[in-house]
């Protein structure tokens, strides 16, 4: 007989340590992957204009840039606001509150609507402020004409964002996914109508691009408002049978917590939205090349987005339930996911660049040349910041779901605008590098991001353990 080893078996010590967190990662990725072709749904919205606009050339490209920048930076400012509502609701439900899960999705209904008359004042002058940036006369006239037709969609969105939070934070989110998804069919008919002037429609061109998309937002939020009325299971949260009433402190609370949040995403975006600015100062081909680089970045960030969507109604269940130690391994848990995934994307971008740029444009047609060389360059720098930014965004989801709102964003403060802007600047106007100099300071920004908001979530989960 074979001697018995006497070599300690480390697997039967190591297997109880590791099982939580696969355990933690299904539960993650079961509420995670609807919320997340719900994002890809939403973002599949811009991929669908910028396609079907790209057939009307570079210049409607470039206008449907610009247009994007000032509807989705305001658009994203209050949808953080509204996201309040999903760490609130996830708490009370982790605490089995009904009253304070209903008095939050009310409350966030009423919120949408005021942020809502704000947003539209600003998006129907968005033209003007355009010009204020130095964009060119015909640049801003294409993307006045998109911005004032999709102004009409903020409302029903914002609406929208309230109702999506609340189905997340209460682990109810294939509804939301199947109505989402449903409306990128409802978009890319709506534009073919719309666009090209269709059963007697006058062909709008890129206007019609705006009101396709206002259209899309309005229906969604129809049938969403349908379903949260007609489900038994929330009749007990009273959201429409009581919306008439007021409730100050919860709408407070609301804001308080929400605002940091819709500051520090639109600190991110807006070091996007600067970044095409100054894209323009530099060309309309380089504007439109940027156009396509950021969207394909766009896109796959919809999954770590996602991703730390579910993050943040995971770690808020398990502080509602006092679990700090779950808490953390949630948090833990959805950056390893955003990892993995977005590392996969990077050797995507660097492996096939121009097989991602021809989703967009023609990439055989000699007019486009320009722009299909400049963005395929571009697309480098976007594999660059895929893993970083998957970090960022899977920590501050985290930091939500703990009701930490206002440190992250100082941090975010920090990092888009200290860092990320401040050196794209320099780096494409003083030091010449221009396009690359601009999307160099991106890569810095969010690298600077992750790192910051990951100490702060390992400091604070620690701090609560103990």
């Amino acid at each position: 007989m074979a001697p018995t080893s006497t070599r300690p078996c480390h697997t039967r010590y190591l297997v109880p340590r590791i099982r939580p967190y696969r355990i933690e990662a299904r539960a993650t990725l079961a509420l995670a992957l609807p919320i997340v072709v719900t994002q890809l749904a939403h973002i599949s919205l811009g991929f669908v204009d910028t396609v079907m606009v790209g057939r009307l050339g570079p210049e409607a490209l470039a206008g449907v840039a610009l247009g994007n920048t000032i509807f989705f930076n305001t658009l994203i400012f209050c949808m953080g606001i509204l996201m309040a509502v999903g760490p609130l609701v996830s708490q009370a439900f982790g605490e089995e509150n009904d009253d304070a899960i209903g008095r939050s999705v009310r409350q966030g209904l009423w919120l949408a609507a005021s942020l809502g008359l704000v947003a539209f004042t600003v998006i129907q002058n968005g033209d003007t402020l355009l010009r204020w940036l130095g964009q060119s006369e015909a640049n801003v006239n294409s993307a006045g004409g998109y911005l004032k037709a999709i102004s009409w969609g903020i409302f029903p969105f914002l609406g929208m964002v309230a109702l999506r939070s609340f189905a997340e934070a209460v682990s109810r989110p294939r509804v939301v996914t199947m109505v989402v998804l449903s409306g990128v069919g409802v978009n890319i008919f709506l534009n073919w109508v719309l666009m090209f002037g269709k059963f007697g429609f006058p062909a709008m061109g890129l206007v019609g691009t705006g009101w396709a998309s206002a259209g899309v937002y309005t229906v969604n939020f129809i049938l969403l408002v349908a379903w949260v009325a007609r489900e038994a299971d929330f009749r007990r949260y009273h959201i429409f049978s009581r919306l008439s009433r007021p409730d100050p402190i919860t709408f407070k609370e609301l804001f308080r917590i929400g605002w940091p949040i819709g500051a520090s995403m639109g600190i991110e975006t807006s070091l996007f939205m600067l970044t095409v600015i100054m894209m323009g100062w530099i060309g309309t081909t380089e504007l439109a090349a940027h156009q396509v680089a950021v969207q394909c970045a766009a896109f796959t960030f919809m999954v770590p987005l996602g991703i730390g969507m579910a993050s943040s109604v995971r770690v808020g269940q398990a502080i509602g339930q006092r679990k700090p130690v779950e808490a953390r391994r949630a948090g833990l848990v959805g950056v390893a996911l955003s990892v993995a995934f977005m590392m996969g994307t990077a050797l995507l971008f660097l492996a096939f660049p121009h097989e991602v740029v021809s989703l967009y444009l023609e990439v055989s047609e000699p007019a486009n040349r320009a722009v299909v060389a400049t963005a395929v360059h571009l697309l480098f720098f976007a594999a660059a910041f895929q893993v970083v930014d998957g970090v960022q965004v899977a920590v501050m989801g985290a930091l939500r779901g703990m009701k930490d709102t206002y440190q992250p964003m100082i941090l975010s403060v920090l990092s888009y605008w200290g860092v990320g802007l401040v050196s794209g600047y320099v780096l494409a106007f003083p030091m010449g590098l221009k396009e690359q100099g601009l999307w160099i300071g991106l890569v810095l920004g969010l690298t600077s991001a992750a790192i910051l908001l990951t100490r702060r979530f390992l400091r604070l989960s620690q701090e609560a353990h103990v």
